[in-house]
C-alpha cells in the first residue's frame, strides 16, 4: 500500500536502483510497485528499459507483472514496446507451455501493428505446438491479430491453420478455434471463413461434451447460427446432442442449449418437438431459484419464449409467484410472465395472488399488480366478471393509488366489453375527487362521455372537472373536450351551456394547439352538420384486443436468435446496441450467393459501431393534405344556433373543416416517414446527416439534409446500401456538392427495389456513406411501409 500513499523525493531513482538489483525476490517487490504507480496514474515509462530486463526470468509471476506493464505502455507508447520483441521471441521456444502461451497470448494483447511482422513465425509455430494450451491461446491470438491486420493473417496460412484446428483432437482447440473463426466470419462473412461441412459439425457436436462450460457456450452460438440441410438428420442430432445441456449448473450454457433448441424445433417433426418442449420446461424453472440479477436475465428471456411458446410452461405458473424478498425488478417481471401464462383453469389463483400483490407497500408493484388483473379481464372473455369483482373490493379500499388505477383497467375493461359492466359506475363515481393522476382523471372522464346517457348526473361530473379545465395535463383537457361533446350529442338540451363553456375556453384560454385544434374542429363539426359530428364522435369503436406480446412478432423473431445476449434483456434489435444482430450462414455456400458481397460490416468495425438509436421514433406518418373548397354551411337545428353566434366560422377559419368532402384530390399526397437524426457531428468528424424516406409522384427517395460543422470541407461523397427486407437500392449515384465548413446541403435520393432481398424480415435498411472525412455507417427504420406502395 505504500506505493499508493507515499510519494518519496527520487522515488523514480530508488525504484532504478532496486529493478536492477541482485536479489530476484527485491526486484519483483519493486515491480510491483511499478505497476501499483501505473495503476493510479502515475507516468512510470522511464523506467521501461529497467523493467523490460526483468522478462527474461523463470519466475512466472515476475513475467506475468512485466507483461502487464507493457501490455499498460503499448497503447500509449508503441515504440518502446518493439525493444522487448527479442525477449517474447525467446519466451515463445520457452521449454514450459505456460511461458509459450504467456507470450503468444501477450503479443496478442499489445495490440501495435508494428509488433505483427514479428509475431507471425511464432504465431504459426503456436498454432501447430504440441501442447494443447499453448495451441487454444494461439487460437484466440489469430483474432485479434486479423482485428488489426487481416491481409497478413491471409497470407501467413493462419486461417488455414485455424480450419484445420476444428479437426484437433482437443475439445478446448476445437471451442477456441470455433470462437476465433466466428468472430473473424463476423467481420467479413463475405469471405465465407467459417463453414460448416457435415464432417465438422460431427466434430463439433463430439467437442460439446468435453469441453468447459464456456468452450459449451461458444460451440453452441455456432450451431445456433447453423442451418441444418432439409430432410436430413442433422437437426435431431443436434437436438439430442444440446438436450443434455440443459442440466448444466451453468445459467449462460442453459440458455444458449435453449436458444439453439427452439431454432431447431422448426426442422424437426411434431413429435420429437413436444418431447423438446416437455424437457425445457424443468431447467427454465430452476434458473428461477438462481440469484436475483440471474433471475432477471432469465425472466426476460423467458417472456420471449413464452410470447412463442407458452405451452412450455403452461402447468409451472405457481414458480412465477412472487415471494417477499424478491426484489422489485423480479417481481415486475414475473408479473408479465403469470399475464402470459393466465387461462381458464388458473384464473382464480391468479385473482388471489394479485389481489394480495395489491395490498403491499411496494406503490409500483401495487399498480402493476392491479394492471394485471384488468390485462387478465381483457385476455380472458369467460373470466372477465371474476376480475371485474376483484377491482370492486380494491375500490372499496379507498387506497388513493389502487383506486385510480382501477378506473384506468376498468376503462380497459369497458372498451373491451361494451354495456356489460355498467353497474360499476356508480362505485367508479364515488371516487371522484380521489383522483389526482392525469391518465386516472382522463379514464374517468372517458367512461362518463361514453356512457353519458345512463348516468344521470353526467353533467355535473363532468362540470367538476371543467371549472379546473386550465389547470388540467394536456391528456385530460383532450378527454374532457371530446367527453363534453359526446354528452353534448346524446343529450343536446341539458349540456348546451357546458359545451358551449369549454369550447371557448380550449379555443381562448390554452395555448396548446392540439387541444386548440381539436376544439376548433368540434366546434365547426356541430356548427355546420351535427349529424356528421354524431357519425364522427359517437361512431362505434371496435373493441380494444388482448395485447400481451412484449416485443412485436418481426423482432421476436430477431430476438430468438440471441436468446442469452444483452439484445434478449433489453427487448431491443442487435443491431442498436452494437451488436452484429444479422444472423450469419455457416452453411456451405452455393453458386448463387457469389455476387451478394456487401462490406457494411466493415464499415461499422471502422467506426466502432456507430449506429444511433432509432427505437424512439413516433411511428406515425404525416400525409400532406392539400387545400380544398370551403362550402357554405346547411340549416342546423335550434339545438345548436346559438353557437353560430360564438364566433365568425365564415372567416379565417374556414380552412379547418371546410370542404373535406368537396373536389377531388388533384394528385396523390406526398408521404414522408418522420425524419430523424442518421449521423451526429460529435461521432462522424463534423458530418451531421438527417433524413427521411418520401414517395412523391410513385417515386421513392432518400431524403438527406448533409451539414458540415467541421473545420475543413467534405467533398467525394459516395453512398452503398446494404441487402434488405425491401430490397432497396439507390437508382442513381449520390451527387453531394462540395461543403465548405458551417455548409448544409438538402438532397433528394432516387430509389429503386430492384436490389438483393434479405432472408430475414427487418425493417431496418442500413447504409454506409463515405467521404474525404472517413466511412460512416447508420441504419434508418422504414417505419411507414405506405411509401412503398
Amino acid at each position: 500500500m505504500a506505493a499508493f500513499t507515499t510519494e518519496k523525493k527520487g522515488e523514480a531513482y530508488e525504484l532504478r536502483v532496486d529493478l536492477n538489483s541482485e536479489y530476484r525476490e527485491k526486484r519483483k517487490e519493486t515491480v510491483k510497485k511499478v505497476i501499483a504507480n501505473m495503476t493510479i496514474g502515475k507516468d512510470v515509462s522511464g523506467l521501461f528499459a529497467d523493467v523490460v530486463k526483468n522478462m527474461q526470468t523463470e519466475d512466472i509471476e515476475l513475467k506475468k507483472l512485466v507483461y502487464l506493464y507493457l501490455i499498460n505502455y503499448a497503447k500509449t507508447q508503441p515504440e518502446l514496446v518493439i525493444l522487448a520483441v527479442n525477449t517474447f521471441l525467446k519466451d515463445t521456444d520457452d521449454i514450459n507451455p505456460l511461458i509459450r502461451a504467456l507470450a503468444i497470448r501477450t503479443l496478442g494483447c499489445l495490440r501495435v501493428e508494428k509488433v505483427v511482422d514479428y509475431l507471425m513465425e511464432p504465431l504459426k509455430k503456436s498454432l501447430h505446438d504440441e501442447d494443447p494450451y499453448v495451441r487454444k491461446t494461439s487460437a484466440l491470438c489469430v483474432a485479434k491479430i486479423f482485428d488489426l491486420n487481416p491481409a497478413i493473417c491471409i497470407d501467413n496460412g493462419l486461417i488455414t491453420s485455424l480450419q484445420e484446428m476444428l479437426s484437433d483432437r482437443n475439445p478446448m482447440v476445437i471451442a477456441n478455434a470455433v470462437s476465433a473463426l466466428s468472430e473473424i466470419h463476423a467481420h467479413c462473412p463475405q469471405d465465407q471463413i467459417f463453414v460448416i461441412t457435415p464432417a465438422i459439425l460431427t466434430k463439433l457436436l463430439a467437442a460439446l461434451n468435453e469441453c468447459t462450460e464456456w468452450g459449451q457456450i461458444v460451440i453452441l452460438e455456432a450451431l445456433a447460427t447453423y442451418k441444418p440441410t432439409p430432410g436430413s438428420r442433422e437437426s435431431p442430432e443436434v437436438v439430442e446432442r444440446v438436450i443434455a445441456r440443459l442440466q448444466h449448473a451453468n445459467a449462460s450454457v442453459v440458455l444458449a442449449a435453449v436458444k439453439v433448441l427452439l431454432i431447431y424445433i422448426q426442422y424437426i417433426d411434431s413429435d420429437l418437438v413436444k418431447q423438446v418442449m416437455k424437457k425445457m420446461a424443468p431447467p427454465l424453472v430452476t434458473l428461477l431459484a438462481s440469484d436475483p440479477e440471474i433471475q432477471y436475465v432469465a425472466l426476460r428471456n423467458i417472456n420471449l419464449i413464452l410470447q412463442r411458446h407458452p405451452q412450455i410452461l403452461a402447468s409451472e405458473i405457481r414458480v412465477f409467484f412472487t415471494k417477499y424478498n424478491d426484489p422489485l425488478y423480479v417481481k415486475l417481471e414475473k408479473l408479465e410472465s403469470i399475464i402470459k401464462l393466465a387461462s381458464l383453469e388458473t384464473i382464480d389463483q391468479v385473482l388471489l395472488e394479485l389481489k394480495e400483490y395489491a395490498s403491499e407497500v411496494d406503490v409500483e408493484f401495487v399498480r402493476r399488480s392491479v394492471r394485471a388483473i384488468g390485462r387478465c379481464a381483457v385476455k380472458l372473455d369467460d373470466a372477465s366478471e371474476r376480475c371485474v369483482n376483484v377491482l370492486l373490493e380494491l375500490i372499496k379500499t379507498k387506497v388513493s393509488y389502487v383506486v385510480q388505477e382501477a378506473v384506468v383497467v376498468i376503462k380497459d375493461i369497458f372498451r373491451k366489453y361494451p354495456n356489460k359492466y355498467e353497474g360499476v359506475i356508480p362505485a367508479l363515481c364515488e371516487n371522484l375527487e380521489a383522483l389526482e393522476e392525469p391518465e386516472a382523471k382522463a379514464s374517468l372522464v372517458w367512461i362518463v362521455g361514453e356512457y353519458a346517457e345512463r348516468i344521470e348526473n353526467a353533467e355535473e361530473l363532468l362540470e367538476y372537472f371543467v371549472e379546473g379545465f386550465k389547470e388540467e395535463s394536456a391528456k385530460v383537457q383532450l378527454q374532457l373536450l371530446t367527453s363534453t361533446v359526446k354528452l353534448f350529442l346524446k343529450k343536446p338540451g341539458s349540456a348546451q351551456e357546458l359545451v358551449q363553456k369549454i369550447l371557448q375556453l380550449a379555443t381562448q384560454g390554452v395555448e396548446n394547439p392540439d387541444i386548440r385544434d381539436r376544439a376548433y374542429i368540434y366546434w365547426r363539426l356541430l356548427s355546420s352538420n351535427p349529424q356528421a359530428a354524431k357519425a364522427v364522435v359517437l361512431a362505434e369503436k371496435p373493441p380494444i384486443e388482448s395485447d400481451n406480446s412484449t416485443v412485436s412478432e418481426t423482432l421476436l423473431d430477431e430476438l430468438i436468435y440471441h436468446i442469452g445476449s444483452l439484445a434478449s434483456v433489453y427487448h431491443k434489435p442487435p443491431a442498436l446496441l452494437g451488436v452484429r444482430g444479422d444472423r450469419v450462414d455457416y452453411r456451405i455456400p452455393s453458386g448463387d450467393d457469389d455476387d451478394i458481397k456487401v462490406d457494411v460490416q466493415k464499415v461499422v468495425d471502422s467506426v466502432g459501431g456507430n449506429i444511433e438509436n432509432l427505437l424512439d421514433l413516433d411511428f406515425g406518418a404525416p400525409v400532406a393534405m392539400p387545400a380544398t373548397v370551403t362550402t357554405p354551411g346547411t340549416h342546423r337545428p335550434s339545438n345548436v344556433d346559438d353557437l353560430l353566434g360564438m364566433m365568425d366560422l365564415s372567416g379565417g377559419n374556414d380552412g379547418l373543416m371546410g370542404g373535406m368532402a368537396g373536389s377531388p384530390l388533384g394528385s396523390a399526397p406526398a408521404i414522408e416517414t418522420p425524419r430523424v437524426q442518421l449521423l451526429s457531428a460529435e461521432s462522424a468528424n463534423g458530418l451531421d446527416l438527417t433524413g427521411c424516406f418520401a414517395k412523391r409522384n410513385g417515386q421513392l427517395f432518400l431524403d438527406m439534409t448533409f451539414s458540415n460543422k467541421s473545420a475543413g470541407p467534405l467533398s467525394d461523397f459516395a453512398i452503398q446500401f446494404n441487402i434488405n427486407s425491401y430490397g432497396i437500392a439507390p437508382a442513381s449515384p449520390l451527387q453531394v456538392p462540395q461543403l465548405a465548413p458551417g455548409q448544409t446541403a438538402p438532397v433528394s435520393l432516387p430509389l429503386n427495389r430492384s436490389g438483393n432481398i434479405a432472408p430475414a424480415a427487418s425493417n431496418a435498411v442500413q447504409i454506409a456513406i463515405k467521404c474525404t472525412s472517413g466511412v460512416y455507417y447508420f441504419q434508418i427504420l422504414m417505419t411507414d411501409e405506405r411509401v412503398l406502395a
